[in-house]
């Protein structure tokens, strides 16, 4: 085995690990990339860019093509099952803010945004690592069997269940159940309701929600929530789930009855609720879900995942020692990922209310609240700029 002196094994080939191996061998890097899937397929459905993950592809060279695909525009808010709107502001509103606009896409189109610019990327799927046997070494399972990679640097990408975060951390409790689950669907263009307005919204029940996002190109991204022991309805169909919402407000039933049923994605949601001490060991580092899962409350899972990129390979690119690079990596971003993660659990507790005298006082406050106050509110998570480097 040969270790370079600047190579590096990514794992993983979710946006987080995508990014990394982008940024990393763009500051050249050698650098190897193992996915276990045994292709890359355009699984997934939507996905919101809020402006700190487009400063984040920015910062990676890809922001001309994600604005090529699109912008999100058009009203945006909060309303309840009858359709009475509890807050309306303008998408338009946030960009003015932050300087830089938000964008809704399929997760697939945003993958394939990553892909393309893995030139120079050893990819290998069929991959699946098995644990760190020595200092700067993987062992897999690969298509031709098991066997050891070494590399100057390892960056775990590999999702919630990491296994680099367990043989890290073997005390780690790992993820946790979050009481509720999700389903996630796209409408295709032509099976789009007629009339379909270009709002974002976001509808709260008595434990349950629904989000309705059109996308760039004539598709509408929606999801639903229901509050339920972990497990529950596992085996629910979309004609299911079609009669838990038939008496909301349009275009909920229409945007159901219209998506295929293969195009549904149920999830139960779950996050790292107890902080992992640290995101490095050694010259191992963790980024992504495998450092810091958090609910989709607040719509930052990926925006995350690419601050922990961009950062990473910013501060390995600056020079120096790489074990001094990642303790600042750790310094600069365990600390916010953490408030994030906190700040989105928070948030679906009160929107996963079922109690119905507190859903009703939930209501009533966002009512009364002005849309500058809920702009306000996401500054802190919003308003990150990547590393400035000396």
């Amino acid at each position: 085995m040969v270790v370079t002196s600047s190579s590096a094994l990514v794992v993983g080939g979710g946006i987080g690990g995508l990014a990394t191996a982008v940024g990393l061998r763009r500051n050249g890097w050698q650098v190897t990339l193992l996915e276990r899937a045994p292709s890359f397929q355009p699984l997934g459905s939507g996905i919101t860019l809020a402006p700190n993950a487009v400063r984040a592809l920015d910062a990676l060279g890809l922001g001309a093509e994600l604005r090529a695909r699109g912008t999100a525009q058009g009203a945006a808010g909060l309303r309840v099952p009858s359709g009475r709107w509890l807050m309306r502001a303008k998408v338009e509103e946030l960009e003015h803010r932050m300087g830089v606009p938000a964008f809704a896409l399929h997760r697939a189109d945003l993958h394939d945004l990553l892909i393309g610019a893995l030139d120079g990327v050893d990819v290998r799927p069929g991959h699946t690592v098995t644990g760190l046997p020595e200092a700067n070494m993987l062992a897999f399972d690969g298509p031709d069997g098991p066997g050891r990679l070494g590399a100057d640097l390892i960056v775990g990408a590999d999702g919630i269940r990491s296994k680099l975060r367990q043989v890290l951390f073997p005390a780690h409790p790992g993820p946790v159940y979050a009481g509720y689950v999700t389903w996630r669907g796209i409408v295709p263009a032509d099976r789009t309701p007629a009339a379909m307005s270009s709002s974002v919204t976001e509808s709260w029940g008595r434990g349950q929600r629904f989000g309705v996002i059109p996308l760039g190109d004539g598709r509408v991204y929606w999801y639903a929530t229901q509050s339920c022991p972990e497990g529950a309805g596992a085996g629910d169909t979309l004609a299911h789930l079609a009669a838990r919402y038939a008496s909301w407000h349009r275009p909920i039933p229409e945007l159901l009855a219209a998506t295929p049923p293969d195009a549904v994605i149920r999830s139960d949601v779950h996050s790292l609720v107890t902080p992992v001490d640290s995101y490095v060991s050694g010259r191992v580092a963790l980024l992504g879900d495998a450092a810091h899962a958090l609910t989709p409350d607040l719509g930052q899972g990926a925006a995350q995942a690419l601050e922990d990129a961009v950062t990473l390979t910013a501060l390995l690119g600056s020079g120096g020692e790489v074990e001094e690079a990642l303790a600042r990596y750790d310094r600069a971003r365990r600390p916010r990922a953490q408030q994030v993660v906190r700040a989105s659990a928070q948030v679906g507790r009160v929107i996963q209310l079922r109690n119905p005298l507190a859903a009703a006082v939930r209501d009533t406050l966002a009512a009364l609240l002005p849309a500058s106050t809920y702009l306000n509110a996401t500054v802190r998570t919003l308003d990150w700029h990547p590393p400035r480097l000396a």
